[in-house]
């Protein structure tokens, strides 16, 4: 299996289809795949090997796509780093991975030049405007005469794409081509397409949910409509516009969506097909959501990083409002075909339908394991089996209900938010003397990020002091947004941990806790 085979079916089968649109610019495939191959030359030029890290930091546009492909055609290993985070977390990744380059857009250039190690002549600027000192990334494609394709394939290793961790740094992720081409390829098995598919991403890049369904997609010939970022209105103005028939949303994303349609309708019955997840999603929201876009078929998606992507799937006919049926709209779906779940209790061992454990799944989407990390890589893979922290159960026709999250990981808005990284960040201030970070109900972002706060004796650090210490460590979106401050100790266990189970109980009192 090969990331690239895609690129060149795409170009091969649909070469005159347009490819990608991003504001004024359209390419078709072949000239789509003739920058990529001028372009990996180009990063050879540069000295690049295969097997090598290039690192990729900005905004989602048809140039990300292109330098993703181009990196992989060259043989190297795509690391996209997350633009939400704070300098320091890209200074961990770029440390963690030591990159053979770094490709940045005009959002990111200045933020770039920061940090440690920043190199001029191995920074290829991918933006728009002049490139200054950079590389540009455009003149590598003028001057380069196509590459021929040097890409891995099967188990060579293709992305490291980091995951919070829990140890108070992102965790990089390896994932192979086949982990990547495995879980995209049986994810599409269910998902019905579109005899010509026009997909919007909105979703960031970065995240491998959309980073699959680039790759997926443009085997599939798939024109690309690409937003830089998240916004409503452009939203529905690109599903309008450029008669859309599918996208992937987060929980939040749909939300804001249906509010803007319903201040300013519009025609959005080109749309067909949409995924959600990565995110808790209330009933509330996706019985709203089902009856604004009655032509909609929505698929959610469960599964992680580690997993390659999703792997488990609630299909359209489990989405109803009515009926024996309707109590599936809490669940998160069935297995993809290829791939093993088991809910497993502390030793590995099944537990019965219908009771709660952890999630276990097996298969070639399973990643390769932590970057740099065999400890973690062997916590985490038991006899084959990714054991993903996350409590649920299995009810007697195959479907999976998630309710909790074994690791503490706080979702917030489609973002992933480890608590003992916010812990990490406030423990830091001299006024903290012990803290614990749970998520709380929150009606727009499905989780919010909040703390639990214990000052030390005469300190009178407050909220807004607490934040913006935050602020230097973590990207604003783990930051808390509200905080209890006690003056008695936490509530701990046996082992000397928080019980955050007791310190989530007031908030969560009257809701259903539980993953999407």
């Amino acid at each position: 299996m090969q990331l690239t085979r895609s690129l060149r079916r795409a170009a091969q089968i649909f070469p005159r289809r347009t490819s990608t649109v991003f504001g004024d610019r359209r390419r078709t495939w072949a000239e789509t795949l003739n920058r990529v191959t001028r372009l990996a030359a180009g990063l050879v030029t540069l000295g690049v090997q295969p097997g090598d890290r290039i690192a990729l930091l900005g905004l989602n546009s048809d140039r990300y796509l292109e330098a993703t492909y181009a990196a992989l055609w060259a043989g190297c290993v795509v690391v996209p780093g997350n633009t939400r985070w704070a300098p320091a977390e890209h200074a961990y990744a770029l440390q963690d991975s030591s990159p053979s380059l770094l490709m940045v857009d005009q959002d990111f250039a200045a933020m770039a030049r920061t940090l440690p190690g920043f190199d001029a002549a191995r920074t290829v600027f991918m933006g728009d405007g002049a490139s200054g000192d950079l590389v540009s990334y455009e003149t590598l494609i003028e001057q380069s005469a196509p590459l021929p394709e040097r890409a891995g394939s099967g188990d060579d290793m293709a992305m490291i794409m980091y995951t919070g961790g829990t140890t108070g740094w992102p965790k990089g992720v390896m994932l192979s081509h086949t982990n990547i081409v495995w879980a995209s390829t049986t994810f599409s098995v269910v998902c019905l397409n579109e005899p010509e598919i026009v997909y919007l991403h909105a979703a960031p890049m970065f995240h491998l949910a959309a980073m699959s369904a680039m790759l997926n997609y443009t085997g599939a010939g798939a024109t690309q409509v690409i937003l830089p970022r998240f916004d409503p209105a452009a939203v529905v103005d690109a599903i309008a516009g450029e008669k859309v028939n599918m996208s992937l949303l987060v929980p939040t994303m749909i939300d804001l969506v249906d509010r803007h349609l319903e201040a300013h309708p519009a025609d959005v019955g080109s749309l067909r097909n949409l995924v959600y997840g990565a995110s808790p999603i209330s009933e509330t929201l996706l019985r709203r959501a089902m009856k604004s876009l009655p032509n909609v078929r929505f698929y959610q998606g469960y599964g992680q990083t580690e997993m390659a992507g999703g792997v488990v799937v609630l299909t359209p006919e489990f989405h109803t409002v009515d009926g024996p049926n309707a109590r599936l709209l809490r669940a998160a779906g069935r297995p993809t075909p290829g791939t093993d779940i088991r809910i497993v209790d502390a030793d590995m061992n099944d537990v019965p339908r219908g009771t709660v454990g952890e999630v276990a799944a097996r298969g070639p989407s399973v990643m390769l394991g932590y970057w740099r990390k065999p400890e973690q890589t062997q916590a985490a893979i038991v006899d084959g089996w990714l054991r993903s922290g996350d409590a649920g159960y299995m009810d007697e026709d195959g479907f999976i209900f998630l309710v909790d999250r074994v690791k503490d990981m706080i979702v917030s808005g489609g973002e992933n938010v480890y608590s003992a990284e916010v812990e990490n960040a406030l423990g830091k201030h001299p006024a903290v003397l012990e803290c614990a970070v749970i998520g709380i109900p929150d009606a727009q972002w499905g989780e919010a990020v909040h703390a639990v706060v214990r000052l030390r004796d005469g300190s009178d650090a407050d909220a807004t002091e607490l934040t913006r210490h935050c602020g230097e460590w973590i990207a604003n979106y783990k930051r808390p947004r509200s905080f209890t401050f006690r003056a008695e100790p936490l509530p701990l266990s046996a082992t000397g941990k928080a019980l955050k189970t007791e310190l989530r109980k007031p908030f969560w009192e009257g809701h259903t806790r539980q993953v999407g």
